[in-house]
Order: structure tokens, then sequence, then C-alpha cells
């Protein structure tokens, strides 16, 4: 019997984490706007992302999440598991009360393309407790 060997999608040693400064609740607010990946073969693919966090005990290194992205460059990914693959990765590594990532996708074809997701939607296993899903996060 051959094991199916799990791929890869990245590198989440690259994030660090920094001890939050407070044990007050408050919302991070990160706009990453250059992300670039291969969205087909010798395809550039662009899209910005908006990450709101309500952090637990570490909040984000914001260079180490600029190299993070950084390694995205070269590697191909469908939109549904760009966003999915640095959703765990920044679940695993910062281990927030909440995180929202929003990504929007430049146009292909004519087509631009927003994906979201959150922690708190009972699919992802949260409470549901936070209402303001629709609301622009700028």
């Amino acid at each position: 019997m051959s094991q199916v060997k799990k791929r890869v999608w990245s590198d989440s040693s690259i994030l660090k984490a920094i001890k939050n400064p407070s044990p007050d609740s408050y919302e991070v607010k990160i706009k990453a706007p250059e992300i670039t990946f291969m969205g087909g073969k010798d395809r550039p693919d662009f899209a910005s992302a908006c990450l709101i966090m309500y952090p637990g005990e570490h909040v984000v290194e914001l260079k180490s999440l600029k190299f993070y992205f950084h390694q995205f460059r070269e590697k191909l990914f469908s939109y549904e598991r760009l966003i999915n693959v640095i959703y765990d990765d920044l679940m695993k590594v910062y281990k927030p009360e909440r995180l929202r990532i929003m990504i929007d996708f430049n146009p292909r074809g004519g087509i631009s393309s927003r994906l979201t997701v959150d922690s708190d939607w009972a699919a992802r296993g949260g409470k549901d407790i936070f209402k303001n899903w629709n609301e622009n996060p700028w």
C-alpha cells in the first residue's frame, strides 16, 4: 500500500509573532495591497487582502507577513486554495480570538472576485456572534 504524500502549500514558519502588549480587547486591520501568485501556467495573478484580527496572546510581526506573502509569487494557486492556506496558517501561528480575511482578486477575463473567510462563522467552528460580516473593512 502506497502512502499519498500531502502537498505542502506554504511555509508558515516564516510568520513571526509579537507578544500582545495589551490584555484588553481591540481590533487589528492589516491591508496587504500587493499579493502575487501564479493563477495559471506562466500567468501571474494579483490580489489585495484585508486581515481583521482580534488578537489573543500574540500579534502579527508585519515584516514577516510581507515575506510570508512573498513566497506565493512562483506558486500555482486557485483563489479558493490561496485564501484557505492563508487562513489556516494565520490561525495556527497567531491563535486569534477572531480572524477575518477578505481577498480581492484582480479582474481576469473582465471578472473580479472577492473571497472571504471568518473564524466566527459556525461553519468554521465559530459561534456566529459578530454580525458585521458585510461591512466595508476600510
